[in-house]
């Protein structure tokens, strides 16, 4: 009881000795605060903006649905006892959606639309917004044969058209009578490459674009009877399950009403949460450093303590109580940041994310960066503040500084590594992917280890290098190995955050090039989907004659979604998330009798021609390992209403990112004997050039109105643009650790500005002249630079090429351009900060450093 009493008291002397020696203010831990603060608020900002986007999505569920559920089927409508069922429930909208061609009236130009065809009742939710106001019959209505129309601004600009202005779909003519400013629930709709078309039911119907096979997506949204809850909508899905097994549709609720969007912003909420604390992580050098300095400051202090009969222990406490006194400011400042960051994106995202993000305050959010903040504190402040707290009394006053006395004792190592421990245990449990987290914590420690690797290499090389009769150059050399040398402070900061912009820029730069050089030069022409049956041959023709060179290539193309594998239910079954993909909505299907021309078989047999005995299916190599299927098994998908079961026969590999016609699953053609469907198309031809690609378009579109034709350079187009956005999204916040590295670079200079002192004075008094010392200083900064430049170059290399060749299965080169930004960027920001940091000192008076020696 005394003991714990004892050590109260000291706790509380202790605490008073601090707050007593902060009186004289914060000098020296600006970069301390400032990394702290960055890091704190980049966490806690990123998780709230986060999860304000989600509660946006979770409160505004029916609106962004349009509906309390949805039922989705591709290919075909409800049958009557579906349609019953669901007109039971509540209210009912029904909705079409599908690519096509939107041509003018001359047929001199056209584009592909997304064409999203609603009745009366839309919207059950929320309104449609548009440019003038109408109703729905004055809107969408037939008026003297031609019917109704409204789009967003882009297809007017795209097709130049004014209002009012008329084109063809199919076989029917809309009249564009206003534009559409707000569509409620776009977001729920997924991703369109081409602009919304919206017309009524029985336009779409006049089109003549619902045909048997087309790729015709039919909603039927619900509004259940007021006061429904979570628990009446599974009942209702429950039901349509049980009593139409085969139906095959999607169903989606309102608490689930953007998947996509929440998906992805958790994952790029996670991304920045882990670009957030390596930003963090890489202050934490810069937390030592201001830690190691300000106990340089206090050397005599703590000698006067310790002479006074202060214990080891008792300067430990008043220190670390300092430390995190300093550390409360910047997680403080950081929160604010955090706090302030949701009403900031509120606006910010409005034009980039259709939905609000409502601000507020999210207390787990910022929970989760105080605590991140405090950990990576303690980590790195408790090896210096044990290194000064074993140091005796008459070392500390007779030497200059606390470098060079080696390791502290081991209780203070097995801490600073048991808060490590713990920093990188939380932030893999936090995380919505925690492989991906265990890789990212994986490689900081690594580059942590190789960075300190390299400083050590580049000290052992300039105590090794041969004399030079340079004066400037050798006092950089010794600069570089002497004890308390900035080499490893400054090689750990800069490399971090160096290394982290080379490998996004090398991932950008590759999938740039391929995108707009590789990949076109590889890719078809075009893609020509919805070719009914009976026009395939007189297609064929018309293709051959516009494009005598090129080499036209077609299938019959079905769409069907995958309900089982091996008899189980897919949504009872732990996919990892690099296969999901593959079981989440519709996927396109194909059948044939021999092995398609772009895939080679990997393992089992091709069935034989004529083959009529059990359904079977060929499975993409790739993607049944992340699945986790093999040959033998079964999968069952449900097209056009039924389920069809086939078991793999063999596995093939498929050379994706040749962008031709590739599919998932190709069946044995007597799994789908007597489906109706369409045929899927591509023309490749290398000689076509802009003007002929245009006529091609023109004359297919006049033919055959009811085909649908993507022009692939337009979709690159359009990905590249994508693309672009979200590198400058990602190099954006990639900024926030290179920040770090700069604020945790200036404060390694200044936590090493009194040795620098008294080197300047005494080489003055030695006959040094200022441009020397420039010199010295220019050439030390400099070579530390290129050396941490050449390892973020390599490292970043061989990241970037694991992303590209191994993930992506992407051509990966190396691209110098971004070789010789980086190290002009390097050599500019060290020389520059160094010099910075320096010039003052060169002007310091002698007199005064010299009477403290």
């Amino acid at each position: 009881m005394k003991a714990s009493s004892a050590s109260a008291q000291s706790l509380r002397l202790a605490f008073r000795f601090a707050l007593r020696e902060m009186r004289g203010g914060l000098k020296g831990f600006f970069i301390f605060i400032t990394c702290i603060a960055l890091g704190v608020g980049a966490i806690g900002g990123v998780n709230s903006v986060a999860r304000a986007i989600t509660s946006s999505v979770a409160s505004q569920g029916q609106t962004l649905l349009g509906a309390d559920m949805r039922f989705n089927l591709m290919q075909r409508e409800a049958s009557d006892k579906e349609l019953a069922f669901l007109k039971a429930q509540g209210d009912l909208a029904v909705s079409a959606g599908m690519r096509s061609m939107a041509r003018l009236e001359d047929g001199s130009d056209q584009t592909l639309v997304e064409v999203k065809a609603v009745d009366g009742a839309y919207p059950l939710y929320g309104s449609l917004a548009t440019q003038p106001a109408l109703s729905h019959d004055d809107l969408f209505g037939e008026r003297n044969g031609i019917w109704g129309a409204a789009a967003p601004d882009l297809l007017f600009d795209q097709l130049k058209l004014s209002d009012g202005a008329r084109i063809r779909l199919g076989g029917a003519t809309f009249e564009l009578r206003a534009r559409i400013v707000d569509e409620p629930d776009l977001v729920s709709e997924g991703f369109g490459f081409a602009p919304r078309l919206m017309v009524s039911m029985d336009g779409l119907r006049a089109s003549g674009l619902i045909q048997p096979g087309s790729l015709v997506e039919h909603g039927y949204k619900l509004k259940l009877p007021a006061g429904a809850t979570e628990a009446d909508i599974k009942v209702i899905s429950d039901r349509a399950k049980t009593d139409f097994p085969q139906a095959g549709w999607s169903i989606r609720s309102r608490a689930n009403a953007a998947p996509s969007l929440s998906s992805n912003v958790e994952r790029f909420s996670q991304f920045l949460t882990l670009v957030g604390l390596t930003a963090l992580v890489v202050g934490g050098v810069g937390v030592a450093n201001a830690v190691r300095a300000h106990l340089d400051a206090k050397r005599g202090v703590i000698a006067t303590l310790k002479s006074v009969g202060a214990s080891g222990g008792f300067v430990f406490s008043v220190y670390l109580v300092q430390v995190m006194i300093v550390a409360a400011i910047g997680i403080l400042i950081g929160l604010g940041i955090a706090i302030a960051m949701p009403f900031a994106a509120s606006a910010a995202l409005s034009s980039v994310i259709p939905v609000p993000a409502e601000g507020g305050v999210y207390p787990d959010a910022l929970v989760m960066a105080v605590v991140f903040g405090v950990l990576v504190t303690l980590a790195f402040a408790v090896l210096p503040l044990g290194r000064a707290r074993d140091i005796p009394a008459t070392a500390l006053f007779r030497e200059l500084g606390l470098e060079g006395r080696g390791l502290p004792r081991l209780p203070y190592l097995l801490a600073a590594g048991g808060i490590a421990v713990l920093l990188a245990g939380l932030a893999i449990w936090f995380s919505s992917d925690r492989l991906i987290a265990l890789i990212f914590v994986g490689a900081a420690v690594f580059a942590f280890i190789v960075l300190r690797s390299v400083a050590e290499l580049v000290q052992w090389l300039a105590r090794r290098a041969p004399a030079v009769r340079s004066t400037p150059l050798r006092l950089a050399i010794g600069n570089i190995h002497r004890p308390g040398a900035l080499t490893p402070s400054v090689v750990l900061s800069l490399g971090l955050g160096l290394t982290l912009l080379v490998t996004l820029a090398l991932i950008d730069g590759n999938l740039r090039r391929q995108i707009a050089g590789n990949l076109p030069e590889r890719a078809p022409n075009f893609f020509f989907v919805d070719i009914q049956p009976a026009d395939v041959d007189r297609f064929s023709t018309l293709v051959s004659q516009a494009s005598p060179e090129g080499t036209l290539t077609k299938v019959p193309m079905l769409r069907g979604r995958v309900i089982e594998l091996n008899g189980v239910d897919v949504q009872k079954i732990e996919v990892p998330p690099e296969g999901q993909w593959v079981l989440r909505g519709d996927r396109g299907i194909t059948y044939s009798e021999t092995v398609p021309e772009n895939a080679t078989l990997s393992a089992g047999q091709w069935w034989p021609k004529d083959y009529s005995g059990e359904p079977l299916v060929s499975f993409s190599a790739e993607e049944a390992g992340e699945i986790g299927l093999k040959i033998g098994d079964t999968v069952t998908v449900n097209v056009l209403g039924r389920n069809v079961t086939a078991r793999i026969a063999n596995l093939r590999q498929v050379e994706w990112e040749s962008m031709g016609i590739n599919f998932v699953m190709v069946f044995s053609p007597n799994a789908f004997a007597g489906a109706p469907h369409a045929w899927l198309a591509t023309l490749l031809d290398r000689k076509a050039s802009a003007a002929e690609e245009a006529r091609i378009l023109n004359e297919v579109t006049r033919a055959f109105p009811g085909v649908t034709t993507v022009r692939v350079k337009d979709a690159l187009d359009i990905v590249n643009r994508l693309i672009g956005q979200l590198g400058v999204a990602i190099r954006a916040a990639a900024a926030v650790a290179l920040i770090a590295s700069v604020l945790v670079l200036a404060g390694a200079l200044a936590a090493g500005n009194r040795a620098r002192v008294h080197d300047a004075v005494v080489l003055k008094m030695l006959g040094a002249t200022r441009g020397t010392l420039i010199g010295a200083f220019s050439l030390e900064y400099m070579l530390i630079g290129l050396a941490t430049a050449v390892f973020a170059l390599l490292a970043g290399g061989v990241a970037a090429w694991f992303v590209v060749a191994r993930i992506m299965t992407l051509p990966s080169s190396f691209l110098p351009e971004v070789a010789v930004g980086t190290v002009l960027f390097a050599l500019l920001l060290t020389v520059g900060i160094g010099l910075a940091g320096t010039w003052r000192i060169l002007g310091q008076k002698a007199a005064p450093v010299l009477r403290e020696l």
